[in-house]
């Protein structure tokens, strides 16, 4: 017990002297990046490339983050509006029980808080504690230090009044006004008042070029006889206009290459391939040589389809008629030849454990294979790990049959109230389009629809509006709020 005692006093003598230290230092920006590498690592979109919705969150947060330590270090600043971020955060300590408590089954948590501070310091020691991450180390850095002779023959001690002063005079108390700006939250009005006319005359800029867009796509499409054209980020209209040039060159130098395209989706990626959805993925960085080789190599992807589809109904018959599907939403980019090994692997392992599933006693019911722990999504599917120990996987599939098949019908009622919500939200602020990003759920969105067809909203009249997690004006004019918007 009073080992215990010694040890909550030191930690707690720790904090205090690690206090004392920080006050009487300043940052600099170098400093400030140094300060802030645990969480550039367990942020970096670099580690989330199996997570393309987590990676574009991360992005965008990052560069807000940046600007507004840029803004920090500019001379004279006076005050910076309240920032919202979010930031998925990757477990980087997996052998500390605490950080594994805080981490979801994905081994990533979401982060939100809000930067309100005035200088570097105070900045990163809020975004390393938002994050659950050590402030141990800024001890330790090489930051500038006013000797104390000096510091004690130039400080500047403003006087400070009593409050009945401020009364009596009229004048506005400072102390006030500080604390007042550290409670402002951004709220959807005032952010649509601050970003409202750049994001109009981003989009007046941009329609060119989406006229431009759409006739490209329109004219591929009907050539080749595609189902659809697709881009896996969210590039630019300008990028993408570039890549659907460059498709149409290769149309025109090489038509022979293409014959067998015809009734499949052609995905803009990073990589070149065919996903494991069956889409035709042409790597942005990868040349003309590339993408010929991709769509001369069709019919031996095509054999490997009918493998993995036949692969897919054996797991099925193991699993008592529950149907094994793949979500682009859901799961991460793979290609065709990477499902099909992470499919055979799971069905061998199936096959040795020989579960006792009732022949067609879970039919109707659908799962998809992910690496981390088994889980029932809202709407209605399994989310199974690829390993895991079939016993424990038989009585999850079990216990949580029953609230799949319910899942699964409100589904469908959950679709067709967000799909009219959007038609509703669209129609009332004259919107040129509303959609959302995948990360956001079906349920979110519809909470963000309802509260959104409460207010009036003139600013939204033809522009493009994303509910996301963060605001934002993307670089074409979309406008970007969060879906738990506040007012």
């Amino acid at each position: 017990m009073f080992c215990c005692l010694r040890t909550v006093r030191r930690l707690c003598l720790d904090k205090i002297l690690l206090q004392c230290v920080l006050q009487a230092r300043t940052l600099s920006g170098a400093d400030a990046i140094n300060a802030l590498r645990p969480f550039y690592f367990a942020v970096h979109p670099d580690f989330f490339g199996q997570h393309p919705k987590e990676r574009e969150v991360n992005e965008n947060s990052l560069k807000r983050l940046n600007g507004y330590l840029e803004n920090l270090q500019k001379p004279g600043f006076r005050y910076l509006k309240p920032t919202q971020l979010t930031f998925y955060v990757r477990e980087t300590e997996p052998n500390s029980s605490n950080v594994q408590e805080s981490f979801s089954a994905s081994g990533f948590r979401a982060v939100s808080f809000t930067l309100r501070t005035r200088d570097l310091l105070s900045t990163v020691l809020d975004i390393l504690n938002s994050c659950s991450l050590s402030t141990e180390h800024i001890q330790n850095l090489n930051v500038h230090s006013q000797p104390h002779k000096k510091a004690k023959s130039t400080v500047n001690r403003p006087i400070k009044w009593d409050k009945t002063y401020y009364s009596f005079t009229g004048f506005k108390d400072p102390e006030e006004e500080l604390e007042q700006a550290q409670r402002m939250e951004t709220t959807l009005i005032s952010w649509l008042d601050d970003n409202g006319a750049s994001a109009v005359k981003k989009l007046k800029k941009s329609l060119p070029l989406r006229k431009e867009l759409e006739r490209l796509k329109f004219e591929l499409c009907h050539e080749l006889q595609l189902s659809d054209i697709r881009w896996q980020r969210s590039w630019g209209i300008a990028h993408r206009c570039s890549q659907l040039h460059s498709l149409a060159r290769l149309v025109q130098q090489r038509p022979e290459v293409l014959k067998n395209v015809k009734g499949h989706t052609v995905v803009f990626t990073d990589c070149s391939g065919m996903s494991a959805a069956g889409h035709i993925m042409l790597g942005t960085m990868d040349v003309h040589h590339h993408w010929t080789k991709i769509f001369e190599r069709l019919p031996n992807y095509y054999k490997l389809q009918k493998r993995l589809l036949f692969l897919e109904d054996r797991i099925s018959e193991l699993l008592g008629g529950i149907q094994v599907i793949y979500i682009e939403e859901l799961q991460p980019l793979l290609t065709l030849e990477e499902y099909y090994e992470t499919l055979n692997a799971f069905y061998n392992k199936l096959r040795d454990s020989r579960l006792p599933f009732h022949p067609r006693s879970l039919r109707g019911l659908q799962m998809i294979l992910e690496r981390y722990a088994p889980s029932l999504h809202e709407f209605g599917h399994f989310m199974i790990p690829t390993v895991c120990d079939p016993v424990a996987l038989q009585w999850f599939i079990i216990a949580k049959a029953q609230e799949a098949r319910e899942n699964l019908k409100r589904k469908e009622e959950m679709m067709i109230t967000e799909k009219e919500l959007i038609d509703t939200s669209t129609e009332k602020f004259s919107l040129d389009r509303l959609y959302k990003e995948p990360s956001v759920s079906s349920a979110q969105m519809i909470d963000c629809c309802k509260r959104l067809l409460e207010e009036s909203l003139p600013y939204l009249q033809g522009m493009h509006l994303c509910i996301s997690h963060f605001y934002s004006v993307l670089q074409d004019g979309d406008l970007c709020i969060p879906w738990n918007w506040k007012n």
